[in-house]
């Protein structure tokens, strides 16, 4: 075992079941190890490396403004923060934005403000309809909002004000809407929850029925947001434009920053109401002002497009060829490989045998989420190094 496996076991709280490989250098789409074996990385991060490992524009990002200023408190103004917000609500459905340190904190700033919108404007409604299978952070309030069980349990009671109802049926969210509603809280595609993507129109039935009966919907695009499903965010596939919407993970290509951002009606936060001490600190937001430049600029949401067009078509023909593969879904660089077993595990070390890095998703089922910089030849790489552990 290496030493620092061992150290952590000494010292680390035991939350992880961490994969047996030590990473020491990473570029581009690659990771090396402590003995000098390279890998290639589709996990990337988990959806957090959208230009992959120290990409120049990250790096130099960094590089010049440690220099110049990184923490001022949100007390005072600072230039990168401002410029941010003006590039996101540029090039998405929102009106304003608001900078904190994850997609958790996103998501919990973004419950506020619906439950602030629905105390001013539905007589103290505060409940918010969430789906099981569904995942949104970490902390207590975002574990009750989160729709499964096994994140919850170790922790009840769950705080009050979350209704988890079943994920994808218009109707089971239509019976439980209330009076004390404000708003629905849904991802595009169920990342932790096995990659599921919904049923053609159920987005558009859930904008309508949240416009029908007054409440917010809010979109969890922490894993889906920045071009991971090949689009510069999920909701523009469906046609559809959320009242609110979070953002973390690829925004700051590995530089830890969140957002959520509204639109008019639901920005009804007042000074005093809702603040940060690190979140839109200059250094973080300079960063993610770099990655998203570069992201809009050099077409990697396109590239997205065309590399998942491309996997999706890999991993079609790799299930024709595995009798053990039951389901392969997903949408642009966000897949998962269900199979007929619990062989995730198995998998998963295999790849790392043969130098590629997949996340195991759940025991019969492993998830692929590269930087969005992929080439084709690295799709190949991965999916041959997939045939040859599945099938042997």
């Amino acid at each position: 075992m290496s030493k620092w496996m061992e150290m952590e076991k000494k010292y680390y709280m035991p939350t992880f079941q961490r994969m047996p490989v030590v990473l020491v250098r990473g570029q581009g789409a690659r990771v090396w190890d402590e003995a000098g074996r390279e890998y290639l990385d589709f996990i990337g991060g988990l959806a957090v490396n959208s230009l992959g490992h120290c990409h120049p524009v990250v790096a130099r990002a960094l590089a010049e403004q440690g220099q110049t200023l990184t923490q001022t408190s949100n007390l005072l103004y600072s230039v990168p923060q401002v410029q941010l917000a003006q590039l996101l609500v540029e090039n998405s459905c929102a009106d304003k934005a608001f900078f904190v340190n994850s997609g958790t904190e996103a998501n919990e700033g973004a419950v506020k403000l619906a439950r602030r919108y629905g105390h001013l404007h539905l007589d103290g409604a505060f409940e918010v309809i969430t789906t099981f299978g569904s995942f949104h952070g970490r902390s207590l309030a975002m574990t009750a909002a989160t729709g499964q069980k096994r994140f919850q349990e170790p922790y009840a009671p769950m705080p009050s004000g979350f209704v988890n109802v079943e994920a994808n049926s218009i109707e089971a969210l239509k019976k439980a809407t209330t009076k004390q509603t404000c708003a629905v809280m849904l991802e595009p595609i169920q990342a932790e929850g096995g990659v599921i993507v919904p049923p053609e129109g159920y987005l558009k039935q859930v904008r309508d029925w949240c416009d029908r009966s007054g409440i917010l919907l809010i979109l969890d695009e922490i894993q889906t947001g920045v071009g991971r499903l090949g689009s510069l965010f999920g909701y523009q596939l469906y046609g559809i434009e959320p009242d609110i919407f979070t953002m973390a993970k690829g925004m700051g290509g590995g530089v830890p920053i969140g957002a959520f951002l509204a639109k008019t009606r639901a920005d009804v936060f007042k000074a005093g109401e809702h603040g940060t001490t690190f979140g839109g600190n200059p250094l973080a937001c300079a960063v993610s002002h770099a990655v998203m430049e570069y992201v809009l600029k050099y077409d990697v949401v396109g590239n997205a497009q065309r590399m998942g067009t491309y996997l999706a078509s890999c991993l079609s023909d790799l299930k024709a060829g595995c009798p053990s593969i039951v389901e392969v879904r997903g949408r642009g660089l966000l897949w998962a490989i269900e199979f007929d077993r619990d062989m995730g595990e198995a998998v998963m070390l295999g790849c790392i045998e043969k130098g590629l890095l997949v996340n195991k998703l759940k025991p019969n089922a492993v998830r692929l989420i590269p930087p969005l910089i992929i080439t084709r030849q690295d799709v190949d790489q991965a999916v041959t190094a997939l045939r040859e552990v599945i099938v042997r």
